[in-house]
């Protein structure tokens, strides 16, 4: 029988680290994740709240409190079957997720006990369900006719290709990269992510009947209008890989790198790829990051594991404003990156062509923004240069309309944003152009995970309709 008082008599308890030793000096995750004992206590710690607000809170609606319920009760495999019919990729987001801001954040526990670790124990139910050999149950029979072609293998093409192909549905997968995950495997380092997990996912979903062509560009291997002739529907989910520059003078000097093609290229060079144009050794470097986010703090603690001499992360506002994990904070301050709060970047300076520093000022909180936080304000007569060797930029990113697509096919926003008619229409995420869909943050803009995988996940069942309605009937 379950202990309706195991919060009480079990504290929470996190998954073990790596030592701070191996954790800096390799690219590998830190976490060790628990052991099925561990799994069902931490799992049977949860209240079963009459009204579960981590599952509200959680973007994809997950059953939390039921597949808890199921672990405590060592029913794996079913815990793992309730997992997936919310989440196409819960092993990943129940890694890199923000679950301080999400269904930890919400949980009933949260203040004065300690919030039930769902994220561990998420991570824990796939890992080892896939460990057991189980995957995914595909129908017997196509649900609708057709064929599917993804561009993009990040999170929203693999959550619209798992309901597809779940459904019976044949899906062909597009990527430019030579690995699915798009950032997942690129962009998110894999202290954080694994490259094998996003791959065990790739087995997975080939074994549901997913195609995948990789290293295949489209407009430059394939066209457009190969594929509209070749597939009965189109979802492209390419996300958002355009970084905000921030428009600070000197930002074009030889020591300044956009965040992602860094952590792209030091990616495709730790994975043994050939490419990767944006990588940059940090060894020996004084390196500065200038932003508060999850890629932010994913540039500091991969120029520490490439042996940076210092690594100082600059932001704007207090630590209690960043838009970041805290869980990502805490594990960058403990592998040695130092923080400069209350500090806006005015300018890079250098000198014979190469960054030498970056001027900064103190800030203070002024009056409060439209996004309801306090607005940084400059403290007059503060103004200094901090001396650097290499600045990172990672002040978020920004969409922009891929050249390959033909003018008029499909419209976008003002700041280049996907239109579709969303979650509401007739067939959830079409674009203005009938049987073209798109998701994630192509249409949403730059985001979490977990929302890339619930448009997918939304924009299969659009597709799903849109197949099955008959032969000349209206397209919108």
């Amino acid at each position: 029988m379950a202990n309706h008082f195991q919060f009480v008599e079990l504290a929470r308890e996190d998954p073990g680290k790596l030592a701070l030793e191996r954790r800096t000096t390799q690219f590998a995750e830190i976490y060790t994740g628990y052991d099925a004992d561990t799994a069902s206590a931490q799992a049977g710690r949860c209240l079963d709240c009459g009204s579960p607000y981590c599952e509200w809170k959680c973007p994809v609606h997950n059953h939390i409190p039921y597949w808890l319920r199921l672990v405590r009760e060592g029913r794996l495999l079913e815990a793992a079957a309730l997992s997936h019919q919310t989440n196409s990729l819960p092993e990943i987001c129940g890694r890199i997720c923000p679950q301080d801001r999400l269904c930890e954040g919400a949980c009933t526990l949260e203040d004065g006990f300690g919030a039930v670790s769902i994220g561990a124990v998420e991570r824990y139910i796939t890992d080892t369900a896939f460990a057991m050999g189980w995957v995914p149950p595909v129908a017997d029979e196509p649900r609708v006719q057709g064929r599917v072609a993804i561009v993009g293998a990040g999170p929203a093409g693999l959550g619209c290709a798992d309901v597809l192909a779940r459904n019976g549905v044949k899906a062909v997968v597009f990527d430019r990269h030579p690995e699915i995950g798009g950032l997942l495997s690129f962009g998110i380092p894999e202290f954080k992510l694994e490259t094998r997990v996003v791959q065990q996912r790739r087995a997975v979903l080939e074994a549901m009947g997913v195609t995948f062509r990789l290293n295949t560009t489209i407009g430059v291997d394939l066209s457009f209008e190969q594929l509209r002739n070749d597939f009965d529907a189109i979802f492209l989910g390419l996300g958002t890989d355009k970084g905000i520059t921030g428009d600070l003078p000197g930002g074009h000097l030889p020591g300044v790198h956009m965040a992602l093609p860094y952590l792209i290229g030091n990616a495709y060079r730790v994975l043994g790829y050939p490419g990767g144009e944006g990588y940059a050794d940090m060894a020996g470097q004084r390196v500065l990051v200038l932003g508060g986010g999850d890629t932010a703090m994913d540039c500091n603690r991969t120029a520490l594991r490439q042996g940076a001499s210092s690594v100082t992360c600059v932001y704007r506002r207090d630590a209690g404003n960043i838009p970041g994990s805290r869980r990502e904070l805490t594990n960058a301050q403990e592998e040695g990156v130092q923080f400069l709060w209350n500090t806006q970047p005015l300018e890079i300076v250098g000198e014979g062509g190469q960054v030498t520093g970056l001027r900064v000022v103190a800030t203070e909180a002024g009056p409060v923004d439209a996004d309801g936080r306090r607005r940084p304000v400059p403290v007059a007569g503060s103004e200094r240069v901090i001396p650097a060797d290499h600045i990172i930029l990672a002040f978020g990113f920004d969409t922009e309309p891929p050249a390959w697509l033909p003018a008029g096919e499909v419209n976008f926003t003002a700041d280049g944003r996907l239109q579709t008619v969303g979650a509401t229409g007739r067939f959830a995420f079409q674009t203005d152009s009938p049987g073209v869909f798109g998701g994630g943050d192509m249409v949403r803009g730059s985001s979490l995970v977990v929302h890339a995988v619930q448009q997918g996940r939304s924009a299969a069942a659009g597709i799903m309709a849109f197949l099955a309605q008959p032969a000349g009937s209206p397209a919108s």
